[in-house]
Formats: C-alpha cells, structure tokens, sequence
C-alpha cells in the first residue's frame, strides 16, 4: 500500500474517531476531506491544493442542482404534513379496527401502520417517533408486554428506509448511478416480506407466550366504523404511491408533488370535520421541519462529496477492489463480510449519512469481483449483470442498514422508542427487539440466496 493509500485509511480512521466523538456527520466529512486533501498535496506536490480548494465555488451548487435529488425536500415534506394531519393515527386506528380482533392484534396493526408511514415519511427514525407517541401509550392501556410493545415499535421503525417512496433509495440511485424506478421496484417485495415476517412473528410470539398480550377486545362497531372510514383515504394515498412508482405509472418528483398535495389536502380537510387535522401552525411548522431536514441532507450530501473527491484522489477504492480482486476470497464471502461491516456502522451512523460515505467505497469492490461494468450474467460472479448487481447490492445494503438500527448495544431505533419511556429499561426494548432481529437475519439470507426476489419485479414491469 502506498503512501496516497495509507493518507486516504488515514482519514476513515480520523472520520470513525469523530463520528464516535459525536462530531456532526457533514461537518466530519468536510474536515476529513479538506484536512486529507491538504495532507496529500504535501505528500504529493502533483496533487495542488490551490485547484482542489477554487472548486468549492461552484461545488455545492452542482452537487444539489441535481433534478433527481428534488425529490428529497418534496418527500420530507409529505412524511411532516402526515405526521402534522394525523395520518399516521389515522393508519393505525383503521389498521386496528380491521385485525385487533385477533391476539397480538394491536401490535400488528402498530407494524402494518409502520410501513405505512413509512411510505410516506421515508425515514426510519421519524416513523419509529411518530408511531411510537401513538401506539405506544395504547398498547400499555391494554397491558401489552413492555417487551413485545416497545420491540414491535423499534422493529416496525425500520419499515421507513426501504419501502418506497425511500430517500435512501432515492440517494443510492443517485450514487451508483441506478434508475430510481427500478430501486423503488425492486424494493416492494422485500419491503413486503418485512411486514409479512414481522406481523407473523408476532403471531407466533403471542400464542407460544400468551403473557406477552391479552385476550383480544375488538373496538365497539361504531368506533370501528369511523376508524375504517378515516382508514379510507390515508390507505389510498399510500397505496397510490406504491403502486403508482411500483409500477412506473410516474416518475419519482411529480409522485412526491402530488402526494404532498394529497397529504396536504387530507389534513385540511380533516381539520375542517374533526379539528384534529392541518392547522395553520402545523403547516408553517412542517414546512420549516422539512426545510431544516432537507437542508441537513444536502449538506452531508455536499460533505460527502468531498469526501468522496478526497478519497478519489488518494486512489483507496480502487486500490481496496484490486486487493479485493487478487486476493483469491470468493465474491459471495467478501459480500457477506461487506454486510456485516454495514450492520455494525448502522449501529452508529445515520443510515443517510453511511449510504453517502459507504457505499462509494464497496460498490467498486462488488462491481470489480461481479467481473466490471461490461460483464454478462454468464460470466458474472454473482450470475448477474452488473444493472442488476447494481439494483440487487443497493437492496441488500438498506436491509443490513435497517438491521444495524435495532442491533445491540446501540441501535438508533432503539434510542429513538426509549426517548418515548424514558423508564423502560434499555436491556427490556433490546430483549423485545432480538426476536425481529432474528426474522431480519432470515429475510437478508433469503435475499442473499434468492435474487429474484429483489430482480423479479423490476425485470417484468420493464419488459
């Protein structure tokens, strides 16, 4: 390894010790990236730090006038006007009417809710908080387990990042250069295996431990009806997204548009029947809340760009897919290793900012063992084109990454339920969440040994 290599492990070290230091992600990310870049010009003259530095001009505005990355403030914006106009109570109350008739019904509905949000909010964190201030308080009246209910929410949180519409899928597409559409495609069937897991998962918890939940008590008719008529419209604005960008019916921005539009027109209207819905104060606070969030995206998108640039410059990635090349390890095991290594750094980053850091650096490593870009699937590695390599791999690392916010000792999901109890001791939510986690490692081998299930529906909507 030479010197430009061992500059550039230099600065993922320096980058891991100020993540652990708490330091701001973006901020880390500029502090490795200019104090790398001026580091590797001293170590090689030919590397002029004046150049690097006139780029910051006009970098920023390049990095984010990207049409694609529109996207992002338009889908935050809907998961706040959700939250704001009482969809995501509406979900689960409708969700609730439908199956809490059954043992374990309530939590269900808190996992199907949790997708559903997540639809829409495209953040696992914010749906896991959303939903939590929800469920939560009713699954206690009911006497629900303090396992099984704060593990269903932390578990159910993790929904967020991968059913579409998903900014993370949005800004792997963006890195790896992928169609937004067949990620979000390809994302449906894992995405609905989660909750098919999840939800039967408890079933089975519910009936082998009858201690976890109570005997079923299903809503009074006429509270049932009226949480199944409020059902109605957020089950079609969700399910219009999915099938909508599901089945390329529209593009990615005009999908997030009118879905603000629904959001927005939802919670107005709900205001105006139940006075529980979009007020002026919701609306001026959401606008605000997405502008931050969107702003704090773009600026670790910009952080990770010059990170990105440093490690370039150092030649790292390549260098990590030629070792990786010669060293004679079989793809399938480097793969596994590379999920691995995703699940502990999900443990610790933000799934955003880890997708922007990660993910520049192992997609050469896939692409060069799967034989390069130009590779037919005969002679491939992994027995795929590097198109779907692309689109399989991005999948797998929002899995893992979902994995990495339920696993112990620091699961981010799991901070997020307990900021909602502050008494519920830390060890009850993880001994809640290892049965989910134990369902998650399941669907990622079934992923890992069965790529159709990932290749299977974008391959036959794009025939």
């Amino acid at each position: 390894m030479g010197e430009r290599e061992l500059i550039g492990l230099a600065g993922v070290i320096v980058f891991i010790l100020l993540t652990a230091l708490r330091v701001p992600v973006a901020l880390g990310m500029l502090i490795v990236g200019i104090g790398g870049s001026y580091a590797l010009s001293l170590a090689a003259p030919f590397l002029r730090f004046e150049p690097y530095l006139l780029q910051f001009k006009t970098l920023f505005f390049s990095t984010v006038a990207n049409y694609e990355l529109s996207v992002v403030p338009l889908f935050i914006l809907m998961g706040y006007l959700a939250a704001a106009g009482q969809l995501s109570r509406d979900l689960f109350q409708g969700l609730n009417a439908l199956i809490g008739h059954i043992r374990g019904g309530l939590a269900m509905a808190a996992v199907a809710a949790c997708a559903g949000f997540g639809a829409v909010s495209g953040s696992s964190l914010a749906t896991a908080s959303a939903m939590g201030k929800i469920a939560l308080p009713q699954l206690r009246t009911l006497k629900y387990s303090e396992d099984l209910a704060t593990g269903a929410l932390a578990a159910g949180g993790t929904l967020g990042i991968l059913i579409p519409p998903s900014v993370a899928l949005v800004l792997y597409a963006v890195i790896v250069d992928a169609s937004i559409i067949e990620m979000f495609q390809a994302a449906v069937v894992p995405g609905v295996l989660a909750v098919t897991f999840f939800i039967a998962l408890i079933a089975f918890l519910v009936r082998a431990f009858p201690h976890l939940a109570p005997e079923a008590r299903p809503m009074p008719r006429d509270e049932a009806n009226a949480a199944l008529r409020r059902l109605i419209p957020a089950a079609a604005i969700f399910l219009a997204m999915i099938a909508g960008l599901g089945l390329g019916l529209f593009t990615p921005t005009p999908a997030a548009a009118i879905g603000v539009f629904a959001v927005f027109c939802y919670g107005l209207v709900r205001h105006r029947l139940t006075g529980e819905g979009l007020t002026r104060k919701g609306i001026r606070d959401s606008v605000l809340s997405a502008a931050v969030t969107a702003g704090m995206i773009y600026f670790i998108i910009f952080g990770a760009e010059i990170l990105k640039g440093f490690f370039a410059r150092t030649g790292l990635p390549a260098g990590l897919s030629e070792m990786a090349g010669a060293s004679g390890i079989d793809p399938w095991l480097i793969l596994v290793l590379v999920l691995v290594v995703l699940i502990i750094l999900g443990c610790v980053m933000e799934s955003l900012s880890m997708i922007l850091v990660v993910v520049p650096f192992f997609w050469p490593v896939m692409l060069g063992l799967n034989g390069g870009p130009d590779v037919l699937a005969a002679d491939a590695a992994f027995g795929m084109t590097s198109d779907e390599l692309r689109i399989w791999f991005g999948i797998l690392c929002l899995v893992v990454v979902e994995l990495g916010l339920i696993t112990p000792p620091i699961g981010l999901n799991v901070f997020a339920i307990k900021s909602l109890t502050p008494m519920t001791p830390m060890t009850t939510i993880f001994r809640g969440v290892m049965p989910f986690f134990g369902v998650e490692l399941l669907r990622v081998a079934l992923l890992l040994a069965i790529p159709a299930l990932t290749l299977a529906l974008p391959y036959w909507l794009g025939r």
